[in-house]
């Protein structure tokens, strides 16, 4: 029998839902068995998503022009996309910025008025830092959410009821 394609994704967010994921101590290795894990920022190296992957669980806000890019390859390509925790719900914690006006507000915020040393905006000449969005939004704001596992981060078992179905086939409960 073929593995399940499982992959997570990190977009804005604290990884804090990655770490309630690791938390499923024991089941880990009897998911290990049931699934390929085809990519991760968090706990693998891959570089490109992949085609075909079955489920994806993505933690974090939709706040960055590469976020944007990512969130549409991985709804492309991908069976069951799950919004995993507040930030990628309703942008939650990473929400915050959008009281400010502009992109460019939050820097200077964040790198210049409310810091007590070196007070600049952060530099980069490579241009690998992403262009942020003018206001960070939840994934379903972008593409189809096929469930969403709320929670601050949600707890470990709270994850495990909602993807411990889908390695059965059937659908997880809503």
């Amino acid at each position: 029998m073929d593995k399940i394609r499982f992959a997570t994704v990190w977009l804005s967010g604290c990884v804090g839902c990655h770490m309630s994921f690791l938390d499923l101590d024991e089941w880990l290795v009897e998911l290990a068995d049931r699934v390929d894990l085809v990519y991760s920022q968090a706990i693998a190296d891959a570089k490109e998503y992949p085609e075909n992957v079955d489920i994806c669980l993505v933690e974090g806000a939709i706040g960055t022009e590469e976020d944007v890019h990512l969130i549409k390859q991985v709804r492309q390509r991908t069976k069951n996309l799950i919004a995993l925790g507040s930030c990628a719900i309703n942008s939650n914690f990473t929400g915050m910025r959008n009281v400010y006006d502009s992109p460019e507000a939050v820097l200077n915020t964040s790198y210049k008025e409310l810091v007590d040393l070196n007070p600049r905006l952060p530099y980069d000449t490579s241009g690998d830092l992403p262009k942020l969005l003018d206001r960070a939004i939840g994934l379903s704001d972008a593409v189809d959410v096929d469930l969403t596992i709320p929670g601050c981060p949600p707890s470990a078992d709270r994850i495990k009821a909602a993807i411990e179905p889908l390695l059965e086939g059937k659908e997880s409960v809503k």
